[in-house]
């Protein structure tokens, strides 16, 4: 007997894992929705039912799939039309009847009720005349009263239906994705699941369709949103999608080649049903789409490079004549040409935030043509903004936004004309007040141009101020890179010299001659990544009396070249108690143990253990990237000037 069982589960486990490890199907393939011989068929009946709601008789096709039995109880799929159509709209241009029947011959969805109604809630519900006009179009939200008061139990008197939440699902292109949208997320107690098609601008804003996301991943089995990528409302899917993304809620995001038209809505209708009434896996929902969405660093109407859900990037590159392509995103992949000269690779999952690449035809490093370049790595490269949930305090919102200006002036430290970006906050041209500045530096092989453009500081600055979480201030982004200094291979002391008397003679004399700035110690800060955290550390200790706090991130002395770190210490140790009393805020941190300057960080940190350095520390994971420098000031700036 145990050794019968032994048998069976085993047998039930291998099974389970040959069917997690077939291929995800990822669309309707090749004839779907066309009819086949010999297989059974469902029926479709037209139907009419009392509405209370609207104070008439209204119509309503329903679908009762193959082998339909009285005696059996089925689950109920509520399908809806878009803006220029009725119950019929689906039938007649979604053929759904062929696609279920279709599926159910090959054993791919469960038995349910598919019940299309008018979508138009009122007493002239045809499609004709104008039919944007506002009382149409407000009869559409009606439809949701009809539904749950009149239609839904109608169909359940009628048919022997399965009347729980579990076993009710609704659905609906255009107009009639944002009623499944706003319907379904607005009623889970009624629905489990829910699935947009092309969904339509009267679509929800995301935190009205889930103002609790924990509710709606308890209760919803699947949300599905689907859209073609040259549709022109697939910015109202996209904004749900992100919402979703952004505090974890599972769904699909499903986006295919097409426009707004049923070769989507009936693939839409083939994948969606599938999921239906039965166990699904969430973690499986990343795998299900065929093209990712344009990366927001994209020049403008370039589809490609295209992030897929789970951060994945497919990059697509025109270049017949080459005969090597690679990106190079620290990772290098070798990409595939195709028959029209197009090479193609799809990569791991990338880095969230902010993230250097290059293409590499033939050897030689060039910037993508379809990206955004930023001054990187020495020189102009291409960069890619992968989503990131935890990367809300860098979002544009909707507050009052600061200003970045670009200013020209002459420094008398190096004789030369030089440039700075400024960041003034929301209100600064109409205020009398003197505001505190921030002095805030680049790493190396970057320029003035880091903080604002791959650092998004102004936007981490706006929502902090709007949030009452830092002080408004000023923010000068200076250049770090001082001529003839050997650049990072040939850092020494006059290097750090140099930018010490920019910043004392050039930087900070300009920023408080032009903006309206307090020009005392209490009011300036001075902080800088990597290459900036060591002009940091060398110009404000020095000059401890004036700043009152200094942030030094992703840095430290180096350990393995005592020539410049010891008189360093040495220093610090001459002048601790003078660096303690005026320094009130001395902060460091580090991206973890990935960060290349984690290990000089540490050995620094104990020696200033030994002196006696009063310093805060902080770390988050991510190495020595922007995402973690963006998190750096999100922490640091909100400590300054209080």
């Amino acid at each position: 007997m145990k050794k019968n069982l032994l048998s069976i589960i085993t047998a039930m486990v291998f099974a389970t894992s040959s069917l997690l490890a077939q291929k995800i199907e990822k669309e309707g393939p090749k004839g779907f929705d066309q009819v086949r011989t010999g297989i059974l068929n469902g029926k479709v009946e037209s139907l009419e039912y009392n509405s209370k709601t609207v104070g008439t008789t209204r119509k309503v096709t329903v679908y009762t799939p193959p082998g339909f039995s009285k005696n059996k109880k089925y689950p109920v799929l509520y399908l809806l039309h878009g803006i220029g159509g009725d119950e019929k709209e689906w039938l007649n241009g979604g053929t759904p009847q062929v696609i279920l029947d279709n599926l159910y011959a090959e054993g791919k969805i469960e038995p349910m009720i598919v019940v299309m109604p008018n979508g138009r809630a009122m007493k002239d519900d045809s499609a004709t005349g104008n039919i944007m006009a506002p009382d149409k179009v407000q009869a559409f939200a009606t439809f949701e009263k009809d539904l749950l008061n009149d239609l839904i139990p109608f169909i359940e008197k009628k048919y022997p239906t399965l009347k729980d939440r579990e076993h009710r699902a609704i659905a609906g292109l255009s107009m009639g994705g944002g009623q499944s949208l706003n319907f379904g997320l607005g009623n889970l107690d009624k629905f489990a699941w829910v699935g947009g098609f092309s969904s339509a601008p009267n679509t929800k804003m995301p935190q009205e369709l889930v103002p609790n996301p924990e509710e709606a991943k308890k209760k919803l089995k699947l949300l599905w949103i689907s859209c073609g990528d040259d549709d022109g409302l697939i910015s109202f899917s996209k904004r749900t999608h992100d919402y979703l993304y952004k505090n974890n809620v599972p769904h699909i995001y499903y986006i295919e080649p097409g426009v707004h038209d049923f070769k989507v809505w009936k693939n839409g209708l083939y994948m969606f049903s599938q999921f239906l009434f039965k166990p699904v896996d969430p973690s499986s929902f990343e795998k299900y789409t065929i093209l990712g969405t344009p990366a927001e660093t994209n020049i403008r109407n370039a589809k490609y490079p295209q992030i897929l859900p789970d951060n994945r990037v497919v990059f697509k590159v025109k270049a017949p004549e080459a005969t090597k392509v690679q990106i190079d995103l620290g990772k290098k992949y070798d990409m595939v040409k195709d028959s029209e000269g197009f090479w193609n690779v799809t990569t791991d999952v990338v880095n969230k935030g902010f993230n250097y690449y290059s293409l590499l035809i033939d050897g030689v490093a060039v910037a993508d043509p379809s990206s955004e370049s930023f001054y990187g790595m020495g020189r102009m490269a291409s960069g890619i903004e992968i989503p990131n949930r935890e990367g809300d305090f860098y979002a544009l919102k909707n507050v009052p936004h600061g200003d970045i200006r670009i200013e020209k002036y002459f420094s008398k430290a190096t004789n030369s004309w030089r440039e700075m970006y400024v960041y003034t906050p929301p209100g600064y041209d109409k205020s009398t007040e003197k505001y505190p500045v921030l002095y805030l530096l680049h790493g190396g092989g970057e320029d003035q141009r880091g903080w604002a453009t791959q650092g998004k500081a102004n936007l981490i600055l706006d929502n902090l101020i709007a949030e009452n979480k830092a002080k408004p201030m000023v923010i000068a982004m200076i250049d770090g890179n001082m001529a003839n200094t050997g650049g990072i291979q040939g850092f020494n002391e006059n290097a750090l010299k140099a930018f010490e008397n920019e910043l004392k003679m050039g930087a900070i004399p300009f920023v408080e001659s032009n903006f309206k700035v307090a020009i005392d110690a209490k009011n300036r800060a001075l902080a800088g990544l990597s290459m900036g955290g060591l002009q940091t550390l060398y110009t404000g200790i020095k000059n401890s009396e004036m700043f009152s706090s200094i942030g030094v991130f992703s840095s430290g002395w180096w350990a393995n070249n005592s020539t410049l770190s010891d008189p360093q210490y040495e220093f610090m140790k001459n002048n601790a108690a003078k660096i303690n009393s005026n320094i009130k805020e001395f902060w460091i941190s580090m991206g973890g143990k990935e960060d290349i300057a984690y290990e000089n960080c540490k050995i620094m940190m104990s020696k200033f253990d030994q002196m006696g350095i009063k310093y805060k520390y902080s770390e988050y994971s991510g190495g020595h990237s922007w995402p973690v420098w963006r998190h750096d000031l999100f922490m640091y700036a909100p400590l300054l000037f209080r």
